[in-house]
């Protein structure tokens, strides 16, 4: 599924929606470009569910870690790493439970280490002289992740932002 994202409101739209159907065990990517609204649309995600404190991008940190409702929110940017090896030496593969949502960004820098994905946001600029907010693609790689899609895809026929 695709979708235009003509501003932030957008994004953060998109997280809103996408943020109550997801549940502990899943696992998402978040590709994209620079800037392209991978942490905004993570804010999104935390705001909806409730999260009053910052969210920043886990750029230096790897992972910040948010409870909300009980449920563990793992959020991890893995865009420094120069080998993907560096997912196994800093232990990040303990964070992947069942009892947490796991918001992965540049997961392909820690490929054939980092679990697989239920579902993928590919968030990119368009071509030049096209459209000037974002695009993003939606795919889903589980059962799961496909039940998201189908209620997404049902809210976006309903003409919902």
């Amino acid at each position: 599924m695709k979708r235009e994202l003509p501003d932030e409101a957008a994004t953060t739209a998109l997280g809103q929606y996408l943020a109550p159907l997801l549940t502990p065990g899943m696992v998402v990517w978040l590709n994209g470009d620079l800037g392209a609204g991978k942490t905004t649309l993570v804010r999104a995600l935390l705001r909806t569910l409730g999260h009053i404190g910052p969210v920043k991008s886990p750029t230096y940190t790897l992972v910040e870690v948010y409870v909300v409702s009980r449920i563990y929110w793992y959020h991890f940017d893995f865009y420094r790493f120069s080998d993907p090896e560096e997912f196994l030496d800093a232990g990040l593969d303990e964070y992947f439970r069942n009892d947490a949502v796991c918001l992965v960004e540049w997961p392909d820098k820690a490929a054939g280490f980092v679990p697989p994905a239920d579902l993928v946001l590919c968030l990119r600029f368009p071509a030049k002289d096209s459209f000037t907010g974002r695009v993003v693609e939606l795919l889903a790689y589980s059962e799961r992740g496909r039940q998201c899609l189908n209620i997404l895809a049902n809210h976006f026929s309903q003409g919902v932002a």
